[in-house]
């Protein structure tokens, strides 16, 4: 109980000696405030030569409150030095490299969920975007006449019409010729496939694989059993031939609507498309207009140029080899053509079928060798020579190109995915050096800017000390006024 009761009496002791030095600590505080505010009070201006009245006495400051150092010692902020090993910020924990790549990314995937809704809705309206791109390639192709006929005087109505007229007459042209060529040798041909289905049959019997009548009977049997069985399939597959000749109808139509219009009024249909873009874009896009124009005109006619050319020597190949349907095969190959470095070699596989058929293996060969050797003048000379200039893609670019486009539109995709390569690699390059010359005439025009205030500035300075007087003008009576 005793040591109980000092313990209480010396806890009192120190509680009671704290208070009191509290006290004289705020005590000496507030001393120090009023001396302050009365030596502010002390100091003023003379501003006049007779004595001021004497201020009313202030009220009492109020006291101030207390600094963290007067508050007890368990309500004192305590400041928190980061640990040495740890960041400010959780952001800013994250590598430069991750951050940069996670910015990419999304950007990325934004740009990818925007191309994919734009596929989706040209593969939904496929028979509308085929024959406008149909249009617009045929239109780029015809153009030039159109333009050359309004330069010597016809009128632009006069001159559309004629040239959409003439193209149609020469695609029928070519249509009936393939059509006569085929219905004139038709007999032939069926006669050497079947001469040539016999020596088949004679090389599977007598040749290196050693097959026995009964094993071929038995293949045919099951062929014939097959085809028996799939009578459903054979009439849809007629059906969806029948839809497939009605799509292309109606696209052959299309295309050739969009491709009179294009010739007659295309510049009122690109203005009315420039008057859709935002203000601000307008003035970029009506600059990369008529260069994509260019491009796409210069490709088409390269491409047209090129496929002749092929079909042209292909065609003579076969005729001078003795194939059969040299003439149509020659024109299957031109229109194959149109799909860069792979077209020509693809359709030309037809003619390698038929000599196979109709003559021998010795024959197809050869044939096939006047195929690659075609494919390889056009790819290393004629390509980089008429092409090179309109597209300026690498060759690994045009067939990566063309292969996205077949995945993508098929055999239409195809023929398209290059000139939209090189449309939009047109456009880029003029957006990009507009963009590099706006930077520079914007900097220009900065620097002029602060070259002129700069000379007016000094052109006032030197008019006020101009205009200033001098001290020795003045004579002794003259005061000096400022």
């Amino acid at each position: 109980m005793a040591r109980g009761g000092q313990r209480g009496r010396t806890t009192a002791k120190v509680v009671a000696w704290s208070a009191s030095l509290a006290g004289r600590l705020a005590e000496r505080r507030r001393a120090a405030v009023e001396a302050e505010q009365a030596g502010s009070l002390a100091v003023l201006p003379e501003a006049a030569t007779e004595p001021a009245a004497t201020p009313p006495p202030a009220a009492p400051a109020p006291r101030p409150a207390p600094t963290p150092r007067e508050l007890p010692y368990r309500e004192q902020p305590r400041p928190r030095d980061p640990h040495p090993g740890r960041p400010a910020s959780p952001a800013e924990a994250v590598p430069w490299g991750l951050r940069v790549a996670a910015e990419s990314t999304w950007r990325l995937l934004l740009l990818g969920a925007a191309l994919y809704v734009i596929f989706y809705v040209v593969d939904m309206l496929r028979l509308v975007a085929f024959a406008l791109l149909a249009g617009v390639l045929i239109s780029a192709l015809l153009e030039p006449t159109v333009s050359w006929l309004k330069r010597h005087g016809v009128p632009r109505s006069l001159a559309a019409t004629g040239t959409f007229l003439t193209g149609l007459v020469g695609i029928g042209l070519v249509g009936w010729f393939v059509f006569w060529q085929v219905s004139t040798n038709i007999a032939e041909v069926s006669n050497q496939a079947s001469n040539g289905v016999q020596t088949l049959h004679n090389w599977l019997l007598k040749g290196p694989m050693h097959l026995t009548d009964k094993q071929l009977n038995d293949f045919t049997t099951q062929l014939k059993n097959a085809i028996a069985s799939n009578t459903n399939q054979i009439t849809s597959l007629g059906f969806t031939t029948v839809g497939i000749v009605i799509e292309v109808v109606t696209g052959v139509l299309l295309g050739a609507f969009t491709t009179y219009f294009l010739l007659y009024d295309g510049a009122t249909i690109w203005s009315w498309l420039l008057r859709g873009l935002p203000r601000q874009s307008r003035y970029a896009m009506a600059g990369a207009g008529p260069k994509a124009w260019s491009t796409l005109t210069a490709y088409v006619r390269g491409t047209v140029f090129v496929a002749f050319i092929d079909a042209l020597c292909i065609g003579i190949g076969i005729q001078l080899l003795g194939v059969p349907l040299a003439m149509p095969l020659a024109v299957i190959i031109f229109l194959g053509a149109f799909v860069p470095l792979v077209g020509a070699l693809v359709t030309g596989t037809l003619a390698v079928l038929i000599a196979l058929v109709t003559k021998d293996v010795y024959t197809a060969g050869m044939v096939l060798a006047v195929l690659v050797a075609v494919q390889q003048i056009e790819g290393h000379l004629l390509q980089p020579l008429i092409l090179g200039r309109a597209v300026r893609v690498h060759p690994l670019g045009v067939v990566l190109g063309v292969a996205s486009g077949s995945i993508i539109g098929g055999i239409g995709g195809a023929i398209v995915a290059v000139p939209l390569i090189a449309v939009t690699n047109t456009v880029v390059g003029h957006l990009r050096r507009r963009n590099a010359a706006a930077d520079e005439v914007f900097i220009a025009l900065e620097a002029a800017q602060e070259a002129a205030h700069e000379a007016a500035h000094e052109a006032t300075q030197d008019v006020a000390v101009q205009s200033a007087p001098k001290l020795s003008d003045l004579s002794p009576e003259q005061p000096v006024t400022s």
